[in-house]
This record gives C-alpha cells, structure tokens and sequence, in this order.
C-alpha cells in the first residue's frame, strides 16, 4: 500500500515539474518573434530555463531527468527536437511547441 502512494506522489511530482512553472506572461516577453518570423535561438536559453530547468538542472547538471551539458554532442539538433515533441524516458511529450521548441533544440544542439 505504502509503494502504491509513493508512486502516486512521485507521478504527481514529476507532472508538476515538467510543467515548469512561471505565468504566461513572462514567457510571452521571451518568445518574442524577429524580423523573419522566428524565435532567435538566444531566446533557447531562457526558455529551458523556463521550461526545463526544473527536471534537468539550471546549469544542465540533470535533477530528475538527466545531466545535458553534453547533449549534442550526443544528439543531433534534429534528434533533439523529436526527443521535445515526443517525450523520451519519463519525459513527457510536448512541454515546447513551435518556435519555442525550436529555439531550445538548437540552442541544447550547441552543448558539446
């Protein structure tokens, strides 16, 4: 029974996390869109910070999900951003959509 609740509590936890916080507003003031109609990959960093941060570490240390301070030179920025739209592990799928997805894929694409 207590194994029962301790998987309960741990599914809601990671669900709240993966969320990553904050309001709508602030993530609005970073997502802003350049001349050409896309997120500038700058604005990646913010957004993992934003979004991801709180599972994978604020300097990519890892914390619940794994450590991406390597990441790319694992994964390939494509690879990445599947790994964003579909989920991998325990990650869920979808945390970042769009521009945002794209800005962070290439921005985590950069940690060699």
């Amino acid at each position: 029974m207590k194994s029962k609740i301790m998987v309960v509590l741990f599914g809601a936890v990671l669900t709240l996390t993966a969320c990553g916080g904050g309001d709508d507003t602030a993530q609005e003031e970073t997502t802003g869109a350049t001349a050409g109609g896309t997120t500038e990959v700058s604005d990646g960093e913010k957004l993992y910070q934003q979004s991801c941060a709180n599972c994978h570490g604020g300097n990519l240390q890892g914390n619940i999900g794994p450590a991406l301070q390597k990441v790319g030179s694992k994964y390939s920025e494509e690879e990445i951003l599947h790994i964003i739209h579909e989920g991998q592990g325990s990650m869920p799928k979808g945390i970042l959509q769009g521009a945002d997805a794209d800005a962070v894929a290439a921005w985590l694409s950069s940690m060699k």
